[in-house]
């Protein structure tokens, strides 16, 4: 990211495409208060030592916080290891709070020494009682560090590194749908993107492939959790938005980012904006100090006009006469859309899972074959149980059938015998019409115990 920062206009700059980390954007994403947004912080100079900001703010008493303060190259700090034992011990469970919240302040978004916290930021801190918001001083200490590392060629940038790639995904992975939850007062962007798993196995060199060949289709120009509709565009005489931090001051200009508002985008006036940039040492800082301070109170705003992403035909030609010396050329060998990029050789973790995802759904499938195949033989078994006793009830009917006219035929056979041959021709005739039913009902028996033998 530090090698794309154009630290002349104060903006990421990917190929044909300026980026820019603006305050609304961020005051977004930290949910602060709209009764903050228009009151920046501005280092006082004769206020209180840092010893007494301290004492205020741990609660604890001169000689204690006098022992735990220490020199750190050109400043004061206080270790991290004494504000956790308060964090934990401290009777005062508001102070523990308010300890945790220095920390965080101290260590994650304002580093300077190793696991120290510095004197500055509790300066910034004490502040935030009144009201005032952190988002400009977030953003002129991300801005300048972004700016030295890339003067120098170096170093690393530690500056709430966390909060720019939120930043960064919001632009850059297209969302299908936008939750209602964004728009609620309870909802946090940031606790919520702390659950979401990004893609790691994409390379330093991949991702300078992508950057380097990003084309504006693949911008998300609008992030979908950005709420605002008013831009703050400049202050007092300045054609831009100065930005104070906590060890110096800087600039942007919110007019080069029209389009993350989703309004036409024209050319900007940035003059002065390389200039800017200053470090709250020397003499005449301070008389600067005031001079930007004072110009948030005359702060401009407009409204965000909502129109499709469009550029004048001016502006390209600004674009593209514009000089971009520290931003890195793009490769024109084999230029594919971002979308594509990321497609392409897949880790050998991604291609094992995919893998895996396939045998999975090949076994379920079989399971599903098996477990139908399973019911398919329950029901023929129950079938077959059905007609078997089908055919024992009918076996046993038969049976007694034939048992009675046996015991039929014997009586008539006793009847013919003790009858003798004084029958008339009708008995005779009724006679041979129950043998012949014997008969039948012999020969039936015969075959019904033929086919219980099949």
């Amino acid at each position: 990211m530090v090698q794309f920062w154009n630290s002349a206009y104060k903006c990421f700059t990917f190929r044909e495409v300026d980026l820019v980390p603006i305050v609304e954007e961020h005051t977004t994403l930290l949910r602060c208060p709209k009764v903050q947004v228009r009151k920046a912080y501005a280092k006082i100079f004769n206020g209180q030592t840092f010893t007494k900001k301290l004492m205020n703010i741990l609660g604890m008493s001169e000689p204690w916080v006098t022992a735990r303060i220490q020199q750190k190259r050109d400043s004061k700090c206080t270790p991290w290891k004494n504000l956790r034992d308060l964090v934990l011990t401290h009777p005062d469970e508001r102070k523990r709070v308010d300890i945790f919240t220095l920390s965080i302040y101290g260590l994650v978004i304002f580093p300077k020494a190793s696991r120290h916290v510095d004197e500055a930021v509790t300066d910034l801190f004490d502040r935030l009682e009144k009201e005032i918001t952190p988002v400009p001083a977030i953003l002129a200490e991300r801005f300048r560090s972004l700016s030295t590392c890339r003067k120098t060629g170096g170093g690393r940038f530690i500056r709430y590194a966390q909060l720019l790639m939120v930043w960064f995904h919001g632009h850059f992975w297209k969302v299908d749908k936008v939750s209602y939850r964004v728009f609620a007062e309870g909802y946090f962007l940031l606790k919520e993107e702390a659950t979401i798993q990004r893609r790691e196995d994409i390379s330093e060199e991949k991702w300078m492939e992508i950057l380097q060949n990003l084309k504006e289709e693949d911008i998300e120009w609008r992030a979908y959790w950005m709420v605002p509709d008013e831009i703050m565009y400049r202050c007092g005489n300045f054609d831009w938005v100065p930005l104070l931090g906590i060890w110096g001051a800087t600039g942007y200009t919110p007019l080069l980012a029209l389009r993350q508002y989703k309004s036409r985008q024209f050319v900007p006036t940035t003059y002065e904006l390389a200039q800017c940039e200053f470090s709250f040492k020397g003499v005449h800082y301070k008389k600067k100090v005031r001079e930007l301070s004072d110009s948030w109170k005359q702060a401009h705003w407009i409204k965000r006009l909502a129109i499709n992403s469009m550029v004048t035909p001016e502006y390209d030609g600004w674009f593209k006469k514009r000089v971009n010396d520290n931003v890195p050329r793009p490769s024109l060998e084999n230029t594919r859309p971002m979308v594509e990029q990321l497609r392409v050789s897949p880790s050998e973790l991604e291609m094992i899972k995919q893998d895996f995802e396939n045998k999975s759904s090949e076994l379920g499938k079989k399971i599903e074959q098996l477990e139908e195949e399973k019911m398919h033989l329950r029901l023929n078994a129950d079938v077959q149980r059905s007609e078997a006793e089908k055919w024992r009830r009918g076996k046993a009917k038969a049976e007694e059938d034939l048992d009675s006219l046996k015991t039929d035929y014997k009586k008539l056979c006793l009847s013919i015998r003790t009858a003798g041959l004084g029958k008339t021709f009708e008995q005779w005739h009724e006679i041979r019409e129950e043998k012949t039913k014997a008969d039948r009902w012999e020969r039936k028996s015969e075959k019904l115990r033929h086919e219980m033998k099949i």
